[in-house]
């Protein structure tokens, strides 16, 4: 079907490569102006207690969390001057005067010592805003920065509305950062490994596309449904990446092609057959993995989902019919404009690829050797995820002189009554007389610190109960867990909230829901690895080598991020724990990627077994004919990555390296040894599949061809 289609692809090559220009230039006026509609955050879980209790505290008590946090100071002057009054109180007045505010608490106003710093230099303002979308709150943000700030006073701006603010602009700076670093880096790599400008440009176009097409449908979901701003990293990092992987191995094979005698409509039907097939397969494989997401009801993920298969289903098309349209177009020319490089002899040639072929005998000779020494290597790589710590995150993923990071950990250390991020208690149908039967019980169990009336409505009671350490440490969600097995009184409903109980919820949900996102992940890898090579133990054996290659990635995220090793090299504040949906989204992300390279490879070594049916010299070969690609899309996607990783967002870091780790790991331990090493092992039992699944059997009794897939 593909050879067929590279035929067509010919004679309407140029309606394809306007139409391709027309949808880029379409997608690229969605995309514009669009993007303001992304949130922040969207870890939480919208069905939980806690979700509910926040809900439940933002109609009935108007917010009990504020979205502002004005942080104010005078290096001279107190609180009690009149100077200091004098300055800061016309500028809160005028701020209760404004539509967008809903409340505005002060020292002056509510006489609460928690407002007031030890040395009584400085005083911070609480401000509630009338919006109740994020998109609106942020909105009201940028409107009122100016009004925010009081001549003659140091000013400050923090809550979790500016944090989510402080966020989205640095995602966008971390993206723009990211792409050109990715650009100037990979463009140079792409000219040196095609040997030319024409062919180099190829990937630019494939990407181009993928980027904008991903970035106009996110567009278009943003106006339906919650998308995550951390989406737009995800788009880019996969579109760029994919991109360069279809483009790699399709005008390779184009190229081959064409050195082997055919035309350049011959060289693309059969460039459309075999590296088409390998494009089709993974693409869809890559997609269903990040599909696997959608199991989760967090925005992050479902954001990234959607974003990320976006990202991967418009690479592969745009694989498909932009990339073979342009080959068409320029037939022999795709090696002009050949960069003037150091050449080397043709023995030197022979010699360097033939060294993928004596790294492949040699793994045939020494199989056990080659396994032992490689889980070796994983298993020490595998160990620190083995005390990993799961928590949510807080304002210390921005970077330490970000304001919107400085002013919760000033109010922190300087605000001695302050209480960061309480536990809340909605308590439902108890009267003042029936509160303290729910107060003194949860008063008794340890690690608790006070429990206060916050609020009354109705029947119903607002509590915060406050806990020793950080929000995000094990005696904050061990008091939310023992609150939880508390005993409730006749008549009386405890539903339990605030930030610690939503990390709670989240982790408890994510473990309930990822038995199926594994599910799928395996069951998209099986099923079409078994039906492109007829075997039962080679689509085990990927899913087995995918789990070992993302264990060693997780090992090493938990070593940097979570233990701070390298945290002053790269730049951020260890936190102690690791937010519990980036190491799921980069499993489904390294899953499929690692799947695809098993695609790449396996092809081959089977289409070398169906001419030889000799285990030893067609994984040899295999391992020969696809090591160079393998490496090479390996070393130009780390690259990519490398430019996100270096972002200021620290959930950016983790990813990029976490995926720079695995990707390293699965092209040099796993794909160039291990899984060599294990077919050499299995032998025949590499192809072994029940009679009826095998094929019918050709002219010479055996099974048909099942095509070349690279």
């Amino acid at each position: 079907m593909l050879g067929r289609w590279g035929r067509l692809v010919i004679p309407l090559r140029w309606p394809i490569l306007i139409a391709a220009l027309l949808c880029a230039v379409l997608g690229a006026l969605g995309a514009a102006g669009g993007l303001e509609k992304l949130i922040s955050g969207g870890f939480s879980d919208p069905g939980s207690d806690s979700a509910r209790v926040a809900h439940r505290v933002s109609v009935e008590f108007n917010g009990d969390e504020p979205d502002l946090l004005a942080l104010y100071s005078s290096a001279t002057a107190t609180v009690d001057d009149p100077s200091f009054r004098e300055r800061l109180l016309p500028a809160l007045d005028a701020l209760r005067g404004r539509a967008g505010i809903a409340e505005v608490a002060d020292y002056y106003d509510a006489h609460d010592p928690a407002l007031v710093s030890r040395d009584r230099h400085a005083t911070y303002a609480v401000i509630r805003l009338a919006a109740a979308d994020p998109v609106g709150k942020a909105r009201e943000l940028s409107a009122l920065r100016p009004e925010l700030a009081v001549p003659g006073l140091r000013t400050r701006l923090g809550g979790q509305v500016a944090i989510d603010a402080t966020a989205d602009a640095m995602t966008m700076a971390d993206v723009a950062r990211g792409e050109k670093i990715a650009l100037v880096l990979a463009v140079p790599l792409l000219v040196v490994i095609f040997g030319g400008l024409v062919a180099a440009g190829m990937p630019v176009l494939v990407g181009g596309i993928a980027v904008v097409g991903a970035l106009a449908v996110t567009r278009w979901l943003a106006a339906v449904t919650l998308v995550s701003v951390f989406a737009v990293n995800t788009i880019t990092l996969l579109g760029l990446g994919m991109a360069i992987d279809y483009s790699l191995l399709f005008v390779g094979r184009f190229r081959e092609e064409l050195r082997s005698g055919w035309g350049p409509r011959g060289a693309i039907a059969r460039t459309m057959s075999s590296a088409g097939r390998t494009v089709l397969l993974s693409g869809l494989t890559v997609t269903l993995a990040l599909a696997s997401m959608l199991v989760f009801p967090e925005v992050f993920l479902r954001s990234m989902a959607l974003g990320g298969a976006a990202a991967v289903v418009v690479a592969m098309l745009a694989a498909l019919t932009v990339l073979p349209a342009a080959l068409a177009v320029l037939g022999h020319r795709i090696n002009a404009l050949r960069v003037p490089l150091p050449r080397r002899s043709y023995r030197r040639r022979m010699a360097a690829r033939g060294g993928w072929e004596r790294l492949g005998g040699s793994v045939m000779r020494r199989p056990w050797r080659y396994v032992v020494a490689s889980l070796v290597a994983l298993t020490v790589l595998t160990l620190p995820f083995l005390h990993v710590r799961f928590g949510g995150a807080d304002e210390r993923v921005l970077p330490a002189a970000s304001q919107a990071r400085v002013v919760p950990e000033a109010i922190a250390a300087d605000f001695p009554r302050a209480v960061d991020a309480p536990v809340q208690l909605l308590v439902e149908g108890a009267g003042p007389g029936r509160v303290r039967e729910v107060v003194d019980p949860v008063r008794a169990l340890p690690d608790v610190l006070g429990v206060q009336v916050v609020a009354r409505h109705g029947a119903d009671t607002l509590l915060a109960v406050g806990y020793p350490g950080a929000r995000t440490g094990r005696q904050a969600y061990g008091v939310v867990r023992a609150v939880r097995r508390l005993s409730e009184p006749g008549g009386v409903r405890v539903l339990v909230g605030g930030a610690p109980a939503e990390d709670v919820d989240r982790l408890a949900g994510l473990g309930r829901r990822l038995p199926w996102m594994l599910a799928i992940l395996v069951g998209v890898t099986l099923v079409p690895l078994f039906a492109a090579f007829r075997s039962v133990l080679l689509p085990l054996k990927a899913v087995a080598m995918n789990l070992i290659s993302i264990g060693a990635s997780f090992g090493v995220m938990v070593w940097v991020f979570q233990d701070g090793h390298l945290s002053r090299l790269l730049g951020f504040t260890p936190t102690g724990v690791i937010e519990p949906t980036i190491p799921i989204l980069v499993f489904a992300v390294l899953f499929g990627l690692a799947t695809d390279y098993e695609i790449f490879l396996l092809s081959r070594v089977r289409e070398a077994w169906e001419e030889t049916r000799d285990t030893v010299s067609s994984v040899a070969l295999g391992l020969e004919r696809t090591g160079r690609i393998i490496t090479t899309a390996a070393l130009l996607l780390v690259v990519v990555v490398a430019g996100f990783a270096a972002g200021d967002i620290v959930f950016v870091k983790l990813i990029g390296v976490g995926m720079i780790t695995a990707i390293v790991v699965d092209v040099t331990l796993v794909r160039a040894l291990l899984v060599p090493a294990t077919m050499r092992l299995l032998g025949r039992w590499n192809w072994w599949a029940p009679g009826r699944v095998r094929g019918r059997p050709g002219g010479d009794g055996r099974p048909r061809r099942c095509g070349q897939w690279c």
